[in-house]
């Protein structure tokens, strides 16, 4: 794979021209399962459930089981419409995916084809320079998910080359909206930037609705990242007609959705120039090596031979239903961002990285609870999220923004210093309670007392007694050695700037 040869980025975009499509899955937060009453809890629940525990019959395709709509997941799927810009049908059916799905046990998938839920939208995105770009959406429809293969033997962990294939359906029939784009045009050199900050706005979108955890590590957001390649044309000449696509699987994160996009346009435009053809396939991101390798020849749409599914009735949402969705929609999100980031006085880096970390919920809880914009980044960006990448969990499953902003307000009051409110952390996080019980407990807070600070300056001004005379000698640079022996004496539980404050007070008295 890594020896295949490809074009320079920069001489691929003179040559061609980009043109992106792209297939987002999102898992819906709902209950239970799409057509059955089989359990679908959240992430982690889900994760270490044991194989085939969350099932139903439906979700086995035992004989006579019979599917029944799960109404939050068509409630979920109208607001994803409505905030995409779509129409919503007043009617809808589904259908019948006839595939081999050798973890679907039914062996076919219920989805919609040419009758979906939500139509003709559009999602405005912004790249990090401020640039709007707009995405035209052709559809939005409801599916449910496939269950899970694990491949025994062999040393990949894919099919090839193993001994056996294990089935867990616990995946089965979990719903789904799948939001498909159509072809997008005029990206350019900022195709890959394009296709990272469209998956990124999927994400804040169905973040805000609350229809899902959306964590593309977890599968909740999957990308199938459709690239094609033609010809550029002189000015005023009709454009080339579409050039044959791949579609790269279930990227799992921002950046690899931008590199695989990327990698796509290189690996085409050298097989284009070189006179070759492109085949039309599916394909696999390898986030270790950077590239992409063949999956299977994709199918159109007629060769799944959709037809109606006859055990279930059309889906007529009352025109009632959707006006009061459509207004509990929330605040878009460019225009919170845009908004969000004025009032936090954060610069364009500073709220990404809050951003990309899907912290700014978390944020603006921890500055609604009485802590300022910096301080809130701070902790949830930094030790905190240090934390939870160590234990491989949420930043939220650690810690509340209401006890990261009574930690912060222990700093600010000079009861901590950073040092000692990371110890806190670590006691909140432990389960010890809150900032100020964890302080009370450990008999963390700083040490305030200055008969108790001078003494051991004192101690260590005897240990060193060289120390003074080069501080009253202009050297005040010495005064570090006994600030770091006065905090050692204290635990840590001295205030630095203090303990500098009194040496240089004791450096400048009368001998």
């Amino acid at each position: 794979m890594s020896n295949v040869k490809i074009m320079d980025y920069d001489r691929a975009l003179e040559l061609f021209e980009p043109v992106l499509g792209f297939e987002v899955h999102v898992e819906l937060n709902t209950e239970t399962k799409m057509f059955s009453a089989a359990p679908n809890p959240a992430n982690e629940a889900h994760h270490s459930a044991a194989p085939n525990t969350l099932v139903a019959a439906v979700d086995m395709g035992l004989p006579g089981a019979l599917p029944v709509v799960n109404e939050k997941a068509v409630r979920s799927a109208i607001s994803l419409g409505l905030a995409l810009g779509c129409t919503i049908a007043e009617s809808c059916r589904f259908a019948r995916k006839n595939y081999f799905y050798p973890d679907l046990g039914k062996n076919y998938q219920i989805s919609q084809s040419d009758e979906p839920i939500a139509f003709d939208g559009s999602v405005e995105i912004e790249l990090e320079d401020g640039t709007l770009v707009t995405v035209p959406i052709e559809r939005a429809h409801m599916e449910e998910d496939a269950g899970k293969l694990t491949h025994v033997g062999g040393s990949t962990g894919r099919i090839q080359g193993a001994e056996y294939s294990l089935v867990d359906y616990n995946r089965a029939g979990v719903p789904l909206v799948e939001i498909v784009t159509r072809p997008i045009f005029g990206t350019n050199h900022r195709a890959p930037e394009v296709a990272k900050a469209y998956v990124s706005a999927i994400r804040d979108i169905v973040r805000a609705l609350g229809v899902s955890e959306a964590r593309l590590e977890r599968g909740n957001l999957r990308c199938d990242a459709n690239v094609s390649l033609r010809p550029r044309v002189a000015e005023g000449e009709e454009p080339a007609p579409l050039g044959i696509r791949t579609e790269t699987k279930n990227v799992n994160s921002m950046r690899s959705v931008e590199r695989a996009v990327r990698y796509e346009i290189q690996r085409q435009a050298q097989i284009l120039a070189d006179g070759g053809t492109i085949t039309q396939e599916t394909r696999h991101w390898h986030e270790d090596t950077g590239v992409t390798s063949p999956g299977r020849p994709k199918s159109d749409a007629d060769d799944y031979r959709y037809f109606p599914e006859p055990d279930l009735l059309p889906v007529k949402p009352a025109r009632k239903l959707v006006d009061e969705l459509r207004a509990a929609l929330p605040e878009q999100p460019v225009a919170r961002r845009r908004r969000l980031k004025a009032e936090w006085g954060f610069t364009d880096l500073e709220y990404q990285d809050v951003r990309n970390g899907g912290l700014v919920e978390l944020v603006e809880a921890t500055i609604a609870a009485g802590t300022t914009p910096a301080a809130a980044r701070k902790w949830w960006t930094g030790e905190v999220s240090r934390l939870a990448n160590a234990e491989g969990r949420e930043p939220s499953e650690l810690i509340t923004p209401a006890n990261v902003a009574a930690l912060q307000k222990l700093v600010d009051e000079g009861t901590l210093t950073d040092k000692l409110a990371r110890q806190v952390l670590e006691g909140v996080i432990a389960g010890e309670g809150t900032p100020q019980e964890v302080v009370d407990a450990r008999g963390l807070a700083v040490v305030s007392d200055d008969g108790a600070l001078i003494a051991a300056i004192d101690d260590a001004l005897a240990a060193q007694p060289d120390v003074l005379q080069k501080i009253r000698d202009g050297k005040v640079q010495a005064a570090g050695a006994i600030i770091g022996a006065v905090m050692k004496a204290m635990r840590g539980q001295a205030d630095a700037a203090r303990v500098r404050e009194l040496i240089l007070e004791r450096a400048n008295s009368a001998e």
